[in-house]
């Protein structure tokens, strides 16, 4: 096997951005062993810390609304976006020749991208001696209460079984597996391996403890966080009627410019509340706030574990989805963070909600986030050993020539 294997990594973000957030923490561990070629296949935010050390490949994006495609460079019909990415994963595919093929999320989601992928892995299963490690990278928890559920969940064993060789759980096990929200687990074939929370690689920060700092608001990518951070704002103007309280509100790099200007509006004259696009980094926001008003995406919880800063969270619950509630009940028990379901949220419920986070102390979780590593040292065990295996048959099917 070569000192740096070539590994191809495609990660599609449709609604958020918290998928490609993880993708590039991963792939910025996964290139010390390997040479990494990420595609990308929705927006990216100008401000994000790249990894040096990976080569990143953009398609024109894409991105879902209303359970539909939608293009996000004006240049590019949906249509003319997906003949575009298609014919541009399979010519680096065919160039690259990457011993690992790795892929986030599907097929346990991004059903609306098999146009490209179906192509993609059908390529890396054609008649090839050497044939490259197919992976399925995955976060904690799956959306499980689809009305379809059954038939979705027939169809991802298939697929999964079809295709691929093994399943990465960026999950510590002790606190969800992919059984808890997975019961066809057991129909799987490709190794499940559970790896620990993927995080970015980031030196710790103390916590500022004098009290000074900010109530931080955010709301990851910001497509769906208007609700939330309008709420906020509004339960601020209730809150300093009787105490002062400065509040930061990242609005996030993808919510929608009408709802920009409204937040803006809403904020305006407001003393003691800044309003800000983006940041480059929240956990560093998070250890230096007073407390943190947030959604419970995959990221944002982890670094409002890391940070150890009062936390309450408003899970994202439109459209069935009930990934982020299960992961804040489970943090909640844990007694690391309290929970405002969404269906609750009012400005009045908020502020009182904010009031009681001032005082609220967070127990530590002890999660396992040593998941790009563990997930490198796998990768690389898996290759190996296939490497060994695919070297035997050869010798074996040479020895049957001669």
């Amino acid at each position: 096997m070569t000192s740096r294997p070539p590994l191809l990594f495609y990660c599609q973000h449709a609604m958020g951005m918290g998928h490609l957030v993880r993708s590039l923490a991963l792939a910025g561990e996964l290139s010390r062993s390997f040479r990494v070629v990420l595609l990308n296949g929705g927006e990216l935010p100008s401000y994000l810390s790249l990894p040096q050390a990976i080569e990143i490949i953009n398609l024109p994006p894409l991105r879902l609304a209303d359970g539909q495609l939608i293009s996000c460079d004006d240049r590019y019909s949906v249509v003319q976006a997906q003949d575009a990415r298609m014919e541009l994963i399979l010519s680096l595919f065919r160039q690259l020749r990457p011993e690992v093929l790795l892929i986030e999320l599907y097929p346990f989601g991004r059903k609306k991208f098999e146009f490209e992928l179906l192509p993609l892995l059908g390529e890396a299963k054609k008649p090839n001696l050497f044939a490259p490690l197919i992976v399925c990278s995955l976060r904690d928890i799956l959306v499980n209460c689809r009305s379809n559920q059954e038939k979705h969940e027939q169809r991802v064993v298939t697929t999964a079984n079809r295709w691929f060789d093994a399943i990465l759980v960026h999950s510590d096990p002790s606190f969800a597996r992919l059984e808890d929200s997975f019961p066809a687990h057991t129909c799987l074939t490709p190794s499940v391996h559970h790896t620990g929370f993927v995080v970015g690689n980031r030196e710790k920060l103390s916590r500022d403890r004098s009290g000074n700092g900010p109530i931080v608001i955010s709301a990851g990518g910001g497509h769906y966080g208007f609700q939330l951070l309008s709420a906020a704002i509004e339960a601020h103007a209730l809150i300093s009627e009787t105490e002062p309280l400065p509040m930061k509100v990242i609005a996030g790099p993808f919510l929608p410019e009408a709802q920009w200007k409204d937040l803006r509006v809403a904020a305006d004259g407001r003393r003691g509340v800044t309003l800000i696009r983006s940041v480059p980094d929240l956990y560093s926001e998070l250890s230096h706030a007073r407390a943190s008003v947030s959604q419970c995406g995959y990221n944002t919880a982890m670094e409002i574990i890391q940070a150890q800063v009062p936390a309450l969270v408003v899970p994202f619950a439109e459209g069935g989805e009930d990934e982020q509630l299960k992961r804040a009940r489970r943090l909640e028990a844990l007694g690391a963070l309290r929970v405002l379901e969404q269906k609750e949220l009012t400005p009045k419920r908020m502020a009182a909600e904010m009031k009681n986070l001032i005082d609220f102390k967070p127990r530590s979780a002890h999660l396992d986030f040593a998941g790009a590593r563990r997930s490198t040292k796998i990768l690389y065990d898996l290759l190996d050993r296939r490497w060994v295996m695919q070297g035997s048959h050869a010798a074996e099917e040479l020895r049957c020539l001669v």
